[in-house]
């Protein structure tokens, strides 16, 4: 693959054969700060998927952060492995090591396949790993606030498209309901949401169920497209938007936690002409990144909750901005998300006296 075309500032390949590590760190852009993002740890089919995969998450992490109103570019890092079989704490911690040869450029959080103990394990080897256990002073799980911005985002969909800012009496499919799926069920179902919810791992399934036993489940997602719903969740692994989804998807929304929900760019077109309302997932599942963010200065869970309240506002400015336009609202989040990159990124340019 082209690795320059993607455009990132900085690729860094690492290796450490005696605990196992491989990983690629992509630092898309640091226009606006230094580069925050997660750490994925997935076992890819190849070096070239890995490479591509962390190429395209750091973009939307520059975007993401800029959407947000944070002071951060964007990065990403992937860990080449099964987490289940090849996560150890050597392998963590060598991780750690490469992280801080970057000198702050890069700032890392978990991702799918990491979690907070993991964080805890990589910062014993860098001043740079966050979304660390309370315990040790870090911000804990992001998944409550990464949820609660897509209910936020769903909320503003809501307003946008039936005139009311409420999921009450609407039906919602959830597609994977791990971490932030689940919790973003439970905001559904306080809001008075009929929800749907499908995952690959049925124990997820089924605690849901048990804690909500009015919610229903579908046997697949390929079923649960198909179901007559008023919003469509994706909440699992990117990609959850190709043709064959959106030929047959029967929701008026699209409204979810996942990243890259796009196949290819020409869905979002597609999407608006099916009449379906996408809420770009960039936008909406701002909620962990802005709780990460927090920690760097002292978490406060009032704070960034405060803050991620502000999804929903973001989310009618990119609907009523590509309404005006007559443009698709993930064009319309690219469009705000540059801007800000360009005119608060070109400050660092006027040189401040040392």
């Amino acid at each position: 693959m082209d690795v320059f075309a993607a455009g990132a500032e900085q690729v860094v390949f690492c290796s450490d054969p005696a605990s196992g590590l491989r990983a690629v760190i992509a630092v898309h852009s640091t226009a606006l700060g230094p580069a925050l993002g997660g750490t994925r740890f997935h076992p890819y089919p190849s070096e070239d998927d890995a490479v591509a995969d962390a190429l395209r998450l750091a973009r939307a992490m520059s975007y993401k952060n800029s959407l947000a109103g944070l002071d951060l570019g964007g990065g990403k890092a992937v860990v080449i492995g099964d987490p289940r079989t090849d996560k150890t704490e050597p392998l963590l911690r060598a991780y750690g090591r490469f992280v801080e040869s970057l000198g702050g450029r890069y700032l890392t959080a978990c991702d799918v396949g990491t979690t907070n103990a993991d964080l805890d394990l990589v910062a014993r080897e860098t001043r740079f790993a966050h979304g660390r256990s309370e315990v040790l002073g870090g911000c804990g799980d992001s998944s409550v606030l990464t949820a609660f911005g897509v209910f936020q985002g769903m909320r503003a969909a809501a307003q946008h498209r039936w005139g009311s800012p409420t999921l009450a009496g609407r039906t919602v499919a959830v597609a994977g309901v791990g971490k932030v799926g689940s919790w973003l069920v439970d905001r559904l179902v306080a809001d008075g949401a009929d929800v749907v919810v499908t995952d690959v791992d049925q124990a997820a399934v089924e605690r849901v169920l048990a804690r909500h036993p009015g919610v229903d489940a579908a046997t697949d997602t390929a079923t649960l497209v198909r179901t007559p719903a008023d919003v469509y969740a994706p909440c699992a692994l990117g990609g959850a938007l190709d043709d064959d989804t959106v030929d047959v998807l029967q929701a008026e929304v699209v409204c979810g936690g996942a990243n890259n929900q796009l196949a290819h760019e020409a869905i979002a077109d597609k999407l608006v002409a099916r009449g379906v309302l996408y809420a770009p997932d960039y936008l909406v599942n701002a909620g962990g990144v802005i709780q990460v963010e927090d920690e760097r200065h002292g978490f406060s869970f009032a704070r960034a909750e405060a803050k991620a309240a502000g999804i929903f506002d973001t989310a009618l400015r990119v609907f009523e901005t590509a309404a005006a336009e007559g443009i698709s609202p993930a064009v319309a989040a690219d469009r705000l998300a540059e801007q800000r990159i360009a005119a608060v990124g070109r400050l660092a340019t006027i040189r401040l006296p040392r």
